[in-house]
């Protein structure tokens, strides 16, 4: 399968002034920065398999960085977080770590030290993605599969049902249906006993007359 390579830092603050401020002192470190006023936004946009960190404010109206990371981490997301807040307390850190967060950096913070902490999470999550990549099966018309396709494929095989498919990538129980109807067809499978043979290498016995 081709991967998307290119490392991404996400920021997610609803301080104007000050996610500009982040996104151009990280662009001139020669990083590639994308930039959201609010987690519905981030969401609206992100796509799970996308290979980068995320920069990420506590407090913000409407949904708070750290429901933002409980969303993330239900949908098995592996994109390390690095929470940067002005209003910040050892509870809310030690609660932001146990959940998976990478780092917690207090408000104002020296420029070194937050590049510091996002060379060393993008480098975690390159990391990952080799992992991911020597575990991937040689699977005939693995290729084939559309990046969404492959989103639905490791929900399906991480063992979630439609409708939990469905609020994780936000999209309708219909599209995919769609998308599991596409993998089958791609992949030349027709349940998902035969998908999880076929992904896992387990002998599976066709019924007679197939």
């Amino acid at each position: 399968m081709k991967r998307a390579h290119t490392p991404t830092v996400f920021i997610v603050d609803d301080d104007e002034a000050g996610c500009e401020a982040l996104s151009i002192m990280l662009r001139k470190a020669g990083f590639k920065v994308e930039a959201f006023a609010s987690a519905a936004e981030f969401l609206e946009q992100y796509r799970p398999r996308r290979f980068g960190c995320l920069v990420l404010d506590v407090r913000m109206p409407g949904m708070t960085g750290l429901e933002l990371q409980e969303r993330l981490v239900q949908g098995r997301s592996r994109l390390p977080i690095v929470f940067l807040t002005g209003h910040g307390d050892v509870e809310m850190a030690v609660h932001a770590m146990r959940k998976g967060a990478f780092d917690f950096l207090q408000k104002p913070v020296d420029d070194g030290v937050l590049l510091d902490s996002v060379r060393a999470a993008l480098a975690f999550a390159a990391e990952q993605l080799c992992a991911t990549s020597r575990g991937t099966p040689s699977v005939p018309g693995i290729e084939t599969l559309s990046e969404r396709e492959r989103e639905v494929l490791d929900l399906i095989l991480a063992g979630k049902q439609t409708r939990a498919i469905a609020d994780d990538l936000f999209i309708s129980q219909k599209t995919v249906e769609f998308h599991r109807g596409r993998i089958h067809e791609k992949l030349g499978v027709s349940s998902l006993a035969e998908l999880f043979s076929l992904w896992y290498g387990q002998e599976f016995v066709r019924p007679p007359g197939r």
